[in-house]
């Protein structure tokens, strides 16, 4: 069985035919069988990068093989020692971002955060999105780091990673209880989410947003059902995306929409059709990212077209490569999020162009940190005696 590495090389090579690429995932057994990812974006396995061994997947001549079921969802709890991460990117508008959950079930085939998996042990794949951790100590964790001696209030990114959303938030509640914690310190926050989940919190959110404490982003990728469902199976329908983007904004919730991500080929032309529909919806700011395919993401993507749209495999990869110097990913700061070239620029032009006629981003205030209070967290009484 071929290695993911030699895979890329082989399989995935520019000048194969998207038939000829397509056999030789079938011949590699990297493939997971249909019948066993319904409902699932990736249809690949593969170890993580950091695992000495590899597994490997064969029928024995015994028909075991055929008793291998679905994957199921499982969730496994994650105690960290803090929750609040830290960047310095100059790419990323915020320097903070608390994740409720590791892995995410809405199976988005093209999620940049796959990789991160690999740290755990398990595949960027599949696993990913079936076997998934929840942090039911991130609430009290976030209370006792705002409540440290010196924190600087700046306002904090939830979504960023993986989406606080998605389906298990409403059996775990993680998102919610963060929320309270925020409200009750008067600390800023952002949210990025697909899920029409979070207008459940309009209620906290709306008395944030009304203190100039909360932002929320919904994340329209297509508004083609069918492409929707393929690419991102378990999270909301772009219908109810945008539904949720009128309960929000009715409510008092500025509300933006990210055009994100721009997959050349496949959903580049509904980009004007998108941000007229948000705007519509009540959304008064936007945002797109260029598709990132980093490490893993890049053969899940590309067996992801050549099972779902073999007919523009190589459009697509040609595209997405004349954007990273001939590359499938450019990880450089000021290229990843943008690429560049061309039809890179043509991008951002249209994006600039819409929103300049819808009348997007001309407003948008900025989240305010004068209302911040540190929490009595855990040990702060007792630093008082």
């Amino acid at each position: 069985m071929p290695s993911l590495s030699t895979l890329k090389q082989t399989a995935f090579a520019p000048s194969l035919q998207p038939m000829e690429a397509d056999a030789l995932v079938r011949a590699s057994g990297l493939r997971v069988a249909d019948e066993r990812i319904r409902g699932r974006g990736a249809g690949l396995n593969m170890s993580g990068r950091f695992e000495p061994t590899s597994r490997e997947v064969f029928d024995d001549g015994w028909s075991s093989i055929e008793e291998l079921g679905a994957f199921k969802t499982e969730v496994q709890i994650e105690k960290p020692r803090s929750v609040i991460t830290r960047n310095q990117s100059p790419d990323l508008s915020f320097d903070r971002s608390v994740n409720p959950y590791r892995g995410c079930e809405h199976g988005c085939v093209y999620c940049f955060a796959r990789p991160s998996h690999a740290y755990m042990g398990l595949s960027a794949g599949v696993d990913y999105e079936a076997k998934l951790f929840a942090k039911p100590d991130a609430p009290r964790l976030l209370e006792r780091e705002l409540s440290r001696p010196g924190y600087k209030v700046q306002p904090i990114a939830i979504g960023t990673n993986t989406d606080p959303y998605q389906p298990i938030e409403r059996q775990w509640r993680i998102m919610r209880q963060m929320l309270e914690v925020l409200e009750a310190a008067g600390h800023p926050v952002g949210i990025v989410t697909k899920s029409a989940l979070v207008t459940r919190d309009i209620d906290i959110l709306s008395r944030m947003a009304s203190r100039g404490l909360a932002r929320v982003a919904l994340s329209v990728t297509t508004l083609d059902r069918k492409l929707a469902r393929t690419m991102e199976p378990r999270a909301s329908t772009p219908e109810k995306r945008l539904e949720a983007m009128r309960s929000l904004s009715d409510a008092g919730i500025p509300v933006s929409v990210m055009a994100a991500p721009v997959i050349p080929g496949l959903n580049d032309h509904e980009i004007e059709r998108i941000l007229d529909s948000a705007k519509a919806a009540g959304a008064d700011a936007a945002g797109y990212v260029m598709l990132r395919l980093p490490i893993e993401v890049s053969p899940l993507f590309r067996d992801w077209l050549l099972r779902h749209y073999p007919d523009r495999y190589r459009h697509v990869m040609s595209l997405i490569r004349s954007m990273r110097d001939g590359k499938d990913y450019d990880a450089e700061f000021g290229k990843r999020m943008r690429g560049t070239g061309p039809y890179a620029w043509q991008v951002s032009r249209r994006f600039q162009m819409t929103c300049k006629r819808l009348g997007l981003n001309l407003r948008k205030a900025p989240l305010r940190t004068d209302h911040f209070v540190p929490p009595l967290g855990d040990g702060v009484q007792l630093s008082l005696l």
